[in-house]
């Protein structure tokens, strides 16, 4: 499918992060709102995470506030890979450099835990790997050994996406994950099982995954219910997003 890679870096630059803040948990984007008109096609692994990181990339190279812009930082010992970090930048105006790790995710509440949708990963496993290895890898005596210029590094993480309840069930809803306050403004979607789905009372129209960030086009098609989907991601006329899945999630 062709991506509208402004409609997207837009989103990107202008959604609320899926945690109030704390620490280093950002609560709002380091990008500027209004993004200039973007004339280049994306041509990389069409995988969500690596759409969102290139997004990521453009925004921080458009904000006059940062320079220096590394990515993808390797990190190595004894030839084996540590890990590595999605961004070193330099701040401007502290002449500091910071690290950033940068996500974008997709969970369903179920029993009071956030699912994604191949309920393999978990918000809470997530923010808990993010928090204490990614971001740790820039604390570590190898990277200070391989750049020393950025061993004073702050470390920072960006989480941005959106939390689905179902409307059929009825179950509270947590407002902090591992301690960290929740973005209620990022509850902001639905889900149900197969099943339910003759509930939904509006016509759902099946997204595409860069649609996951920024909602449906004029030509997707029209969701009709199907054991043989999987899951799916739909969104209304209305605008509500709708996670579909098997009546036998999230053991699949």
């Amino acid at each position: 499918m062709t991506m509208d890679l402004n409609t997207l870096a837009h989103w990107v630059s202008t959604t609320p992060t899926l945690f109030q803040g704390e620490g280093g948990v950002a609560a709002r984007t380091p990008f500027l709102p209004n993004v200039p008109i973007l004339k280049e096609e994306y041509r990389g692994n069409p995988r969500l995470g690596f759409l969102y990181q290139h997004l990521c990339s453009l925004l921080f190279t458009l904000n006059p506030t940062y320079s220096a812009v590394s990515e993808e930082i390797q990190l190595n010992e004894a030839g084996s890979t540590l890990g590595s970090l999605d961004f070193v930048i330099k701040n401007k105006r502290s002449q500091r450099y910071e690290h950033w790790e940068v996500a974008v995710k997709f969970y369903l509440l179920h029993q009071g835990l956030w699912y994604g949708p191949n309920a393999q990963d978990r918000l809470d496993l997530k923010l808990e790997h993010m928090l204490n290895h990614q971001l740790t890898l820039s604390q570590s005596a190898q990277f200070s050994a391989a750049y020393p210029l950025w061993r004073d590094v702050s470390r920072h993480l960006l989480m941005q996406g959106r939390l689905y309840v179902n409307p059929f069930h009825d179950e509270p809803v947590p407002s902090e994950c591992l301690g960290y306050k929740l973005n209620l403004s990022q509850i902001a979607g639905f889900w149900c099982y197969q099943s339910q789905s003759h509930q939904i009372d509006e016509a759902l129209f099946l997204l595409e995954k860069p649609q996951w960030i920024s909602g449906k086009g004029k030509n997707c098609t029209r969701y009709t219910a199907n054991e043989e989907h999987g899951f799916v991601h739909c969104q209304s006329d209305s605008g509500k997003f709708w996670f579909i899945v098997p009546d036998s999630w999230p053991q699949l």
